[in-house]
């Protein structure tokens, strides 16, 4: 009967096929009815549950979403990068984070095993009470200052050199006092001092970087245009190591990229220090002359690959020269030699510069518009593209934040991370988190931030949930995000998105 027709009666009645069709469709619509009817009852019994656990506390369910935030440029004032004065209070003139000071060897440096902290301290406390962190740098001589040498390395026969320094642009040649850096008490002696300054002050809140200073006019590590006064290969070393030992949490940075082979200056690529250009936007770039292969970029490049990288684990800072203060940031600075800002902080990767130029001084708006602009580019900046949030019935949340670097260098220090609820622009709950800043570099995919926070003992409410980095410093800034819910709920606050605690 396959496949042929069927009569009964006189009536088609149709084939075993057709019927066989008809039954399977039937079956097939009482099946999907079944499962509609089904599927339906368990969505309806789920919907109650959920509604019924919710009722007896925590935060209330939702499925994960994914919201993307958008950007916003950050701060020009986030901690540990821009421009930084010398130490005082200027915080009207130009939005900056840090302050610099120098400080001379005999201020510290009373014996080879004695010190008097003070001047350091009133020096600390002055700068983190505008909620500023130090850089700083302790020098053995400066032109047209006296008094650098402790008296009782004089007394013990330390031989002083007293000459005209004539590399003193673009203030007039002064004379200046070099130490013979050779002399085996003064080499015992900043040794001591270094161990001594390492134990005291390594990982202090209010310090954010130390240039290694010591050797060399202003603690430069270079004596010209009397380049035989300077320290030797050995004693540079003994100052590195000492250094190296000293400092495992606050970053040490040297003058000069050095490799292998280099003549006059020990090697420091392969070393866990930074570097500072101290002629930034006047000596930085590579000129390819002959006569300029000391500018920053030809001695990092003849540094080698290590010296190259070293901007992604070390912090590079320097100081913009005094004949480009202010000028460096003009469109037509008016001098020649002048090297453009944001091209040398493009190719330095550096977080921070020494500045008077932007300070002290009332500077025309197009000038500070343009320096504003560009000082935002140094360091990080760091851009929270999304966020994910789910919440369960037992009132713990998982929260995932992508986090790229929109900056030029990495953030160099383990800060500490927080998650609040913020309500009427307070915090009313917050938790240590365990994401980190460091090593999110430039230009690489974002960094993913999970976080699972039990708010299941919070009062009822809706909140606003929020991250923030905590700056160790009392007072301090934290780092603020480039993003538009920036400081929106509470000051210093990442706002993510509501969070609804029943």
């Amino acid at each position: 009967m396959n496949g042929c027709e069927h009569w009964k009666g006189g009536v088609r009645v149709g084939s075993w096929g057709e019927w066989k069709g008809t039954f399977c469709g039937m079956l097939r619509g009482w099946i999907r009815w079944s499962v509609g009817v089904f599927d339906m009852m368990t969505r309806l019994f789920l919907m109650i549950g959920v509604l019924w656990l919710s009722a007896l506390g925590g935060a209330s369910a939702m499925a994960e979403s994914r919201r993307e935030l958008r950007y916003a440029p950050a701060p020009i004032d986030n901690p540990l990068k821009g421009l930084v004065p010398y130490q005082g209070d200027v915080r009207g003139d130009f939005p900056h984070s840090m302050e610099f000071s120098y400080l001379p060897y005999s201020a510290l440096v009373k014996g080879y095993e004695e010190f008097d902290w003070q001047p350091m301290e009133t020096m600390l406390d002055a700068m983190a009470s505008r909620g500023h962190q130090a850089v700083f740098r302790i020098f053995l001589e400066y032109p047209n200052r006296k008094g650098c040498l402790p008296d009782f390395l004089l007394r013990d026969g330390l031989k002083v050199y007293r000459y005209l320094n004539t590399n003193t642009q673009p203030l007039p040649p002064a004379e200046v006092e070099t130490p013979d850096y050779e002399d085996g008490n003064l080499r015992r002696s900043m040794k001591a001092f270094i161990a001594a300054l390492g134990r005291k002050y390594d990982g202090d809140p209010r310090i954010g970087f130390i240039t290694a200073g010591l050797l060399g006019t202003w603690g430069e590590w270079h004596t010209h245009p009397r380049n035989e006064l300077f320290a030797s290969k050995a004693v540079q070393e003994e100052v590195m190591d000492a250094y190296e030992a000293a400092f495992r949490v606050t970053p040490v940075l040297l003058r000069y990229p050095v490799g292998e082979g280099a003549s006059g200056k020990a090697r420091n690529d392969h070393r866990k220090f930074g570097y500072h250009d101290d002629s930034f936007g006047w000596a930085t770039l590579d000129t390819g002359k002959k006569n300029e292969k000391w500018f920053y970029m030809s001695s990092l490049k003849a540094a080698g690959p290590g010296a190259e990288a070293k901007w992604k684990t070390q912090p590079i800072g320097g100081e913009i020269r005094p004949e480009a203060w202010g000028k460096v940031f003009d469109e037509d600075p008016g001098m020649e030699h002048i090297q453009g800002f944001a091209e040398c902080v493009e190719a330095t990767h550096a977080s921070w510069v020494m500045d008077s130029g932007m300070f002290g001084r009332k500077q025309g708006v197009e000038r500070v518009e343009r320096a504003k602009a560009q000082v935002r580019r140094m360091g990080y900046e760091f851009y929270c593209r999304g966020v994910t949030m789910e919440g369960g019935t037992d009132g713990r949340w998982v929260v995932k934040l992508e986090i790229e670097n929109r900056g030029v260098a990495p953030f160099y220090y383990d800060w500490r991370l927080e998650y609040g609820l913020l309500s009427g622009g307070k915090v009313v709950w917050k938790k240590s988190g365990t994401g980190q800043l460091t090593g999110i570099l430039p230009g690489e995919k974002p960094r993913m931030w999970e976080e699972t926070l039990d708010l299941g003992g919070v009062r009822g409410g809706t909140h606003v949930l929020g991250v923030r980095v905590v700056n160790p410093l009392s007072g301090g800034r934290p780092v603020r995000f480039a993003n538009e819910t920036q400081d929106a709920d509470a000051e210093g606050w990442l706002s993510l998105g509501v969070v609804e605690v029943r």
